[in-house]
């Protein structure tokens, strides 16, 4: 059996920094933020904060979208002018409704797509809608710079709240540095005059969005895979990964941390991907691995992430050897238990090359990944993990 120690959850780290440093500034108490391993996208949350503590505006948030979506409502809620440099697709990624709101609340931003890309004036309190189905760190950023506005706000959710639990994520980190945020039948209420009480320190916890690949490479290897220092009780989402493998037929177990997948017959399943988007490119390799159909709906809002992930998908799984059609919201997935191998092009996105990686394990040839340095921003020690367990024999990169 392969057994891999995960990495510390990003979406727990980008939450931790911001509020360590929100406490810093309005308390004037600081937190060890305790993260064992960073990536290009935390390392773009630290600069951004170092840059805010030092009175810089110049922020250089990279391709990660948490860090702009989270920082553009926090800068404005402090009143500090600002100018973000975005990168790679990022800058063309929208940031509508978000944009609109804050402009209709007191600030001024630069037209949405240019790079740098700038934010002043004070945000002011009252209420915001945001469309439930649209990015849920929207109302993240939202809920990390409104409590410290001195009058009381409101975020009306509209329509089908998607992607909820990374908002709960952000919910219970806010309420560890000390924030009160009341939960209302259509969306949050957050008190004014609010300050950051950081906790001496605060340990990130483990990554399930990216434990999912290693997880699944459990149900698709010969003897299985435990991954280490997971959390079963955690808010992140794509813990759900546990059931959805039970449900394709895989065998699962967890001890103590310990969080095992043995490979069995594995079925296709119908998947609802409204609350669980990024696991859906993994989740379409378990469906090539799979005997029968899979489909996957709800998951319109994968087509501006840092790739269209339904294209890139379909693209890369079909290049391969699968037997999978597009939809505008989802896809579909004949399985039959095997791949042939071939060229996959990353697509630039981390996600999509960890894919290519995992789909490798069911391949009868070598699977040819191109541009897998885009693991750097999630994962960048993925391959050399991969190749240290055994399961990186059926890849070559270049």
């Amino acid at each position: 059996m392969k057994t891999i120690q995960i990495l510390p959850s990003k979406s727990d780290a980008h939450r931790a920094m911001i509020c360590a440093a929100l406490s810093e500034l309005t308390s004037g108490k600081t937190c060890q933020v305790m993260c064992e391993t960073s990536s290009q996208d935390i390392e773009a949350t630290e600069a951004c904060l170092a840059a805010l503590q030092t009175g810089r505006p110049q922020m250089c948030c990279g391709e990660s979208g948490s860090t702009l979506r989270f920082l553009l409502p926090v800068m404005a809620a402090l009143g500090h002018r600002a100018e973000f440099y975005p990168e790679g697709r990022l800058p063309q990624r929208p940031l509508s409704p978000l944009y609109e709101e804050l402009e209709r609340h007191g600030c001024r931003l630069s037209p949405q797509g240019t790079v740098p890309f700038t934010i002043e004036g004070q945000l002011e309190p009252g209420i915001f809608r945001i469309p439930g189905d649209v990015s849920s760190q929207y109302i993240s950023g939202l809920l990390f710079a409104l409590p410290i506005l001195e009058s009381d706000s409101k975020i009306v959710v509209e329509g089908e709240f998607q992607s909820r639990p990374y908002v709960n994520m952000t919910v219970q980190t806010l309420e560890d540095f000390g924030i009160s945020i009341k939960t209302i039948d259509d969306g949050f209420f957050i008190p004014g005059g609010q300050r950051y009480q950081a906790p001496p320190v605060y340990q990130v916890e483990g990554d399930w969005s990216n434990g999912c690949f290693w997880l699944a490479a459990g149900a698709l290897t010969p003897g299985g895979v435990c991954v280490k220092g997971l959390n079963v009780k955690s808010l992140q989402g794509d813990k759900e990964i546990l059931p959805l493998l039970s449900r394709f037929g895989a065998k699962t177990a967890v001890c103590e941390g310990d969080i095992t997948v043995m490979p069995s017959s594995l079925y296709g399943i119908d998947i609802n991907a409204a609350q669980i988007p990024d696991m859906v490119p993994i989740l379409a390799v378990l469906a090539c691995g799979a005997k029968g159909k899979t489909t996957i709906r709800n998951a319109g809002r994968l087509r501006i992430k840092e790739s269209d992930r339904l294209a890139s998908v379909s693209q890369v799984l079909s290049n391969l050897g699968a037997s999978i059609k597009e939809f505008p919201e989802g896809l579909e997935i004949q399985g039959t238990g095997s791949l042939a191998g071939g060229r996959a092009d990353g697509w630039g996105d981390h996600r999509i090359v960890m894919m290519a990686a995992i789909a490798s394990l069911i391949c009868d040839e070598k699977v040819i990944i191109t541009g897998s340095q885009a693991v750097k921003k999630s994962y960048p020690d993925f391959f050399q993990i991969l190749e240290d367990v055994g399961l990186g024999n059926n890849i070559e990169r270049n």
